[in-house]
């Protein structure tokens, strides 16, 4: 595995972690349990950190020297896919791994640069594309992205996409749809669990948003939604550790002020990976209300607690959550639509409970990380390593 920005030792919340990072964890873990030799290349970001670590999931994290050791956002790190590369490929003209992963394009740059010429197959999961962050975002400065996300579909051996969407627009732009497989996130069902009745708060009732504090997450939709949904709190995890600081936290204050709900709205901060099922338990419903999201694992990890899910039909999420069957789905940029599902959801306790046991089937039966994991060694194969899966499955 190439994971330039997302070390998957690091726990998301931060400005190099995220659900990507939980990502390239949970299917390393996989993908060690079912017998492969996993190691993960990623940009050492602390001067403390070691060259090699062996992961509790079975796996070898290598921090990779490139650029100065501390944390960065994934926008900043194109200069330093030179080095990476380099060091990649020092070590892999000596002992050359049976196939190579990148996940994001930068690392996909990596990984090309450092196999080239060795006969290593590539495989690429974006994780989202310049094109679909430019539509959605707004702001410029992606066109060198783009550029090299062309470049990178063209050569590689495979293509994983974590959604329809993200395939759709792939071939739109010219990939061929061959080169092209759709293999979702994964849940880890042991962690997020069917919640037991106790663990649902009765009153008042509980609306569940969780994210990182940035305007595209649709927060401020969310806080518009709730005056239209009286006796409700809202919930909103993610951010800083001082998250009274955090100037967009203090918007989204401001904004729950100005709507007339700044008592029925908390900001709790970061909410840690083994707490967050217990917050989500704890849930009514849990909202999720992005204008562009590649994936999304928060409504996955609701839906294997038993929690029905509001979200906005974009993305993955119009994959994962199926309407009237495991929660609703909304129109994006939409504090009417969102007010009106949830004030009937919150009203319908029978429906609350239908929706939760569906979405509890729903992630066992699609998107458990064995599964994943084996659909994901079946695009290896298909990349050309066909003979070592067999040996190994």
């Amino acid at each position: 595995m190439v994971s330039e920005h997302a070390n998957p030792l690091v726990a998301p919340g931060g400005v190099v972690s995220g659900a990507r990072n939980v990502h390239v964890a949970e299917l390393s873990t996989a993908l060690a349990r079912r017998g492969h030799e996993v190691v993960v290349h990623t940009r050492r970001t602390r001067v403390d950190q070691p060259d090699r670590a062996r992961a509790p999931g079975g796996y070898e994290v290598v921090h990779v020297p490139a650029g100065p050791a501390e944390p960065a956002p994934e926008a900043e790190l194109l200069p330093h896919t030179g080095p990476f590369a380099r060091h990649l490929r020092r070590r892999w003209a000596i002992s050359p791994p049976d196939l190579v992963h990148a996940h994001s394009w930068t690392s996909g740059l990596v990984a090309l640069l450092g196999a080239r010429g060795l006969a290593v197959p590539v495989v690429q999961t974006f994780h989202g594309l310049g094109g679909a962050e430019r539509w959605h975002r707004g702001g410029g400065g992606v066109a060198v992205r783009v550029r090299t996300e062309q470049l990178i579909c063209r050569e590689v051996d495979g293509i994983v996409a974590t959604s329809e969407e993200e395939a759709f627009e792939l071939v739109g732009a010219g990939t061929p749809r061959a080169l092209v497989s759709v293999v979702p996130f994964g849940v880890d069902t042991a962690l997020f669990s069917r919640r037991r009745e106790e663990e649902q708060q009765e009153l008042p009732r509980r609306v569940v948003c969780a994210g990182s504090l940035v305007p595209r997450n649709g927060f401020a939709d969310v806080i518009s939604a709730m005056s239209g949904v009286p006796d409700a709190e809202l919930v909103i995890a993610g951010g800083p550790v001082d998250v009274a600081r955090d100037p967009e936290a203090r918007r989204l204050v401001e904004h729950a002020g100005r709507c007339g709900v700044a008592g029925r709205v908390r900001l709790v901060g970061p909410v840690g990976r083994d707490a967050m099922p217990a917050l989500l338990k704890s849930a009514d419903a849990v909202v999720c209300a992005p204008w562009h999201e590649p994936f999304g694992l928060v409504p996955l990890e609701a839906m294997a607690c038993g929690v029905p899910v509001v979200a906005t039909s974009v993305g993955g999420l119009a994959d994962s959550v199926v309407d009237g069957v495991t929660g609703r789905l909304v129109p994006p940029h939409d504090p009417r639509a969102l007010a009106v599902a949830l004030r009937a959801l919150l009203a319908d306790r029978t429906r609350q409970w239908a929706y939760g046991e569906a979405g509890v089937d729903r992630v066992r039966a699609r998107y458990s990380w064995a599964r994943v994991a084996e659909e994901t060694e079946r695009v290896y194969a298909r990349a050309g390593v066909g003979a070592g899966l067999a040996e190994v499955g």
